[in-house]
């Protein structure tokens, strides 16, 4: 994630701001822009401003209607389709929780807040995607309902509404034996299997694939069966970066994307934040500065250089904090191979 400051006064600003608490302006993500901007009405229509850059925009219905939303869209752009407009995160969801449910317009918020870092990470690697909207076929779709259990199928994310109750998310990690588990890694989990469709099946990266991954035409049905009733098997983290990875290829390719998605928001926010570690021993963990993991030129060793020392802090200073590890993995040689397939797979994809 980049570093936003208000382009009227210059305050710090974070991704999800509605308002500067200096100046008092209205704040919007435009995704044309990459930027959040202050805002200035030119117009009775409703949601209808000025940015200082001279770019006209139109708040998000969601943004609008519903508090859910913090993004405008750019007037002329795709997603420009009147004043009912939703932005280009909101018109992935095609289904909303049941807003007559006391609690739920909180639960929805938390998820849309969740898929828009999700939307950040991808437009900031360059990875195309079309809302179901437009591409009922190859188009991609958010379905948050009660009740349901979260997956992937045929463009179609499905995410269930207690996953953005805390309480709810932290009982499911316990009882299911797991070092992490949020909202926005569920996002980039259930992500890696549409994009697995877009960049690698059927493609000449499949056979390359197959032998990092093992061979996906093997009975998913089979493989749940299995992983439920045995676990995780022995010594697995000499090649998976999670238990739930060691299920079947299409689950270890999800893992695996959604933990290089981890390694690039946390890495731009670094860098973007001018973060080095220089410790008083040399043979401590240094960082002299953190690679911007977005740019086009940015290398998986220069990545992978700054993530061990960048992880080793993060986790001391939870710590610090009497919280658990924000960051629960540890990353084996086998591993890190998977990771960058994913980086030159992407890579290639621009």
């Amino acid at each position: 994630m980049k570093v936003f400051h208000c382009d009227h006064c210059g305050q710090l600003l974070f991704f999800e701001n509605v308002t500067c608490m200096r100046c008092g302006r209205a704040l919007a993500f435009v995704p044309e822009l990459a930027d959040v901007v202050s805002l200035e009405q030119v117009s009775s229509e409703e949601g209808l401003f000025d940015t200082r850059s001279g770019t006209r925009v139109r708040l998000c219905t969601n943004y609008v209607r519903h508090q859910v939303c913090n993004w405008a869209i750019a007037l002329g752009s795709p997603s420009d389709r009147g004043p009912m407009s939703l932005c280009r995160a909101c018109e992935l969801t095609r289904t909303i929780p049941n807003l007559g449910t006391a609690g739920n317009d909180r639960l929805w918020y938390k998820l849309e807040a969740a898929k828009r870092r999700l939307v950040y990470t991808l437009d900031q690697l360059g990875l195309g995607f079309r809302s179901k909207r437009i591409d009922a076929t190859g188009g991609l779709a958010f379905d948050f309902i009660e009740g349901v259990v979260t997956g992937h199928a045929s463009g179609v994310i499905t995410v269930a509404l207690e996953e953005a109750d805390d309480a709810v998310r932290v009982k499911r990690r316990i009882e299911l034996n797991e070092p992490y588990r949020t909202i926005l890694g569920h996002l980039r989990h259930e992500s890696g299997h549409y994009y697995w469709s877009e960049l690698v099946d059927g493609t000449p990266r499949i056979e390359p694939f197959r032998a990092l991954f093992g061979d996906e035409r093997a009975s998913y049905e089979e493989a749940i069966r299995r992983h439920y009733a045995e676990g995780a098997p022995f010594a697995w983290q000499d090649g998976f970066v999670s238990a739930y990875a060691t299920m079947h290829p299409w689950e270890d390719w999800a893992e695996t994307w959604a933990h290089y998605l981890h390694m690039v928001d946390t890495l731009e926010t670094a860098s973007a934040s001018g973060i080095s570690i220089t410790p008083a021993r040399a043979d401590e963990p240094t960082v002299r500065s953190v690679p911007d993991p977005t740019a086009s030129r940015a290398t998986f060793e220069r990545m992978l250089e700054s993530w061990g020392p960048i992880t080793y802090v993060l986790n001391n200073l939870n710590r610090g904090l009497g919280n658990d590890d924000a960051y629960p993995f540890v990353l084996s040689t086998k591993s890190t191979e998977k990771l960058r397939f994913v980086h030159e797979t992407i890579a290639a994809s621009r």
